[in-house]
């Protein structure tokens, strides 16, 4: 099968950013964003506005979706066709606090991140437009019920000419972004940390595993997951 281009999309687009809330204080009001018409609106509300701007983006055209870590493995949706592409600018990073997910609050874990620099491997899925607004709807649900991913489209090589995919984020001013962590850290997380759906050293390894079914071979990762042995 061969892909398809995506739409030409309006000069905003590209770049929408969104607050941390999954490491905002439990205490900590809500984040308010300055929009357009000067009347501030809490969080939540910035979310629902700016999932409606992807909506639109995508009415009545297929949806491209950009994968990287936990979504080469369980992509929960069906696509049309998938291709191995790059992106460039991003890379790969396990390098992003999780308290819920891949850890607790007394032991935070680590989830995978697309952070600014260098470049990424990982694969872009073609959704059919029949089914791009429901399948935009759960990953949203999935990847930004507290807001700490930054949504973008990035352009994807495929085949045919290139797309522009739907992925998700971090800029390194989030309070979900790690900095620099030292290989103990990364062995203490990978023995201790757990959340809701497993441990971190699980995670990475089942993105690991993946992105070796895909031919992709990420030395960056397969260096860190040494400090699990």
């Amino acid at each position: 099968m061969h892909g398809r281009r995506a739409p030409h999309l309006p000069s905003w687009a590209p770049w929408v950013f969104s607050d941390n809330g999954e490491d905002r204080h439990p205490h900590q009001p809500p984040m308010t964003l300055p929009p357009a018409d000067g009347v501030s609106r809490s969080a939540p509300s910035f979310r629902a506005d700016l999932l409606e701007r992807f909506r639109a983006q995508v009415q009545g055209q297929d949806l491209w979706v950009f994968g990287y870590a936990s979504l080469l493995w369980r992509p929960e949706f069906d696509a049309r066709e998938q291709h191995i592409t790059r992106v460039f600018g991003w890379h790969r990073a396990l390098k992003m606090w999780s308290r819920l997910n891949r850890g607790s609050p007394d032991c935070p874990g680590l989830v995978f991140a697309l952070l600014p620099g260098g470049s990424c491997q990982g694969v872009a899925y073609r959704v059919a437009k029949a089914d791009a607004d429901d399948v935009l709807q759960r990953l949203w649900a999935r990847e930004m019920p507290m807001d700490v991913y930054t949504p973008c489209w990035l352009p994807c090589p495929t085949p045919a000419g290139p797309v522009q995919a739907l992925a998700f984020t971090l800029p390194k001013s989030s309070a979900s972004y790690t900095g620099h962590l030292p290989p103990e850290t990364y062995r203490q997380i990978f023995q201790n940390a757990s959340g809701r759906f497993g441990t971190t050293l699980d995670y990475a390894r089942q993105t690991y595993d993946s992105l070796l079914a895909h031919g992709i071979h990420d030395r960056a990762l397969a260096a860190l997951l040494r400090h699990a042995d």
